[in-house]
């Protein structure tokens, strides 16, 4: 199986780049697509990141369940760090959890803090120890950046009124206010970027990276790279479009012999079936959903307006049917394979 490796973000990589060169000020959303790359590029940039000059705090909340606001909070923080490749466990000092530093899988918690951090569920204590963590990085003469993976994951946590407001506010500290830490927030579901937009009152307090699919060029050079000829490349862009995980599986097909005709007639056939049986399992909103759907009978993408019914929208985001942009205020199927399934849907409806 081959092993899905980092390819030409260059644009995405310069941009961020920019941002890590310059004073902490704006929290950065990193959205696209699902499978379109993110979590790719952010563990590519961590690894390339100079150690002498940063340290990264990843927390993937993918795999979390986050119930409560204690469990959030217990996501954010580890016992453990990978300093060098060594990993160092209970130390009792903020300045003995810094030296060695490069990337963090969480927040380090030292003995001396976990009482004050967890005491009373107070999201001030867990927040004001990271403050003084991210102060001893900077201390020794790194920066700190904070990258939340799959933040949507928090959309439905509650603590007096939405974690989202109180995490945010937190999070204009550390940039707009401090200049202390770099935020990086990925999310594929970008109507999660829109409530945070307006719970937490962002305007002019973040920015926006979109990691799409990508492009035909880009797509004909990664195949091209693994061995697909003219027909296959031709085929696998009318089949996947750019879906990076996509023209992975493709290629997969083609290096262990099978047929690419055949893999492409197959993964169609299995977003027909998924589609179906959303329909199926929704039959109370299948006509809306249909309606809906239909705009995609002969456009690719279409501009957002209020017409639009939002919890519908919503609902089909949510699918991993659609995609809305919210910078460009557009909507489209999440991939090239959601919308032939959506035309074969509506030719059949």
């Amino acid at each position: 199986m081959m092993e899905v490796t980092f390819y030409d973000r260059e644009q995405e990589t310069k941009e961020i780049m920019g941002t890590l060169g310059m004073k902490p000020r704006l929290i950065t959303f990193i959205y696209g697509p699902i499978n379109s790359g993110k979590t790719e590029l952010i563990t590519h940039l961590i690894e390339e990141l100079p150690p002498e000059d940063y340290v990264v705090f990843y927390i993937n909340l993918r795999t979390k369940l986050l119930a409560s606001y204690d469990d959030f909070i217990e996501s954010l923080f580890e016992m453990e760090m990978e300093t060098g490749g060594a990993m160092r466990k209970g130390k009792e000092t903020l300045a003995e959890l810094i030296p060695s530093a490069t990337k963090i899988t969480g927040i380090p918690i030292t003995r001396e803090f976990i009482d004050y951090v967890f005491k009373d569920n107070k999201s001030k204590n867990a927040f004001s120890y990271m403050i003084k963590l991210f102060e001893e990085v900077k201390n020794s003469g790194k920066q700190p950046v904070m990258v939340l993976d799959e933040l949507q994951k928090i959309g439905d946590v509650k603590v007096n009124g939405p974690l989202i407001y109180e995490l945010f506010n937190f999070f204009i500290d550390l940039t707009k206010e401090l200049h202390l830490c770099h935020v990086f927030a990925a999310t594929s579901d970008s109507l999660f970027i829109e409530r945070v937009y307006s719970e937490a009152m962002l305007e002019g307090r973040c920015r926006y990276l979109l990691v799409d699919d990508f492009d035909y060029e880009t797509t004909s050079m990664f195949l091209s790279k693994h061995g697909l000829n003219d027909r296959e490349r031709e085929m696998t862009w009318n089949c996947c479009g750019g879906k990076p995980a996509g023209l992975v599986e493709l290629v997969n097909t083609k290096l262990s012999g099978g047929d690419i005709v055949t893999k492409t007639e197959q993964m169609l056939e299995e977003a027909v079936s998924r589609l179906i049986f959303m329909l199926a399992r929704n039959k109370e909103k299948k006509s809306d959903i249909v309606d809906m759907l239909s705009i995609f009978a002969s456009d690719k993408e279409v501009k957002y307006s209020d017409s639009i019914n939002l919890d519908l929208l919503s609902f089909l985001v949510k699918q991993n049917i659609l995609f809305l942009d919210p910078v460009r205020r557009t909507i489209k199927p999440q991939s090239r394979l959601n919308l032939l399934a959506i035309r074969e849907i509506m030719g059949d409806a």
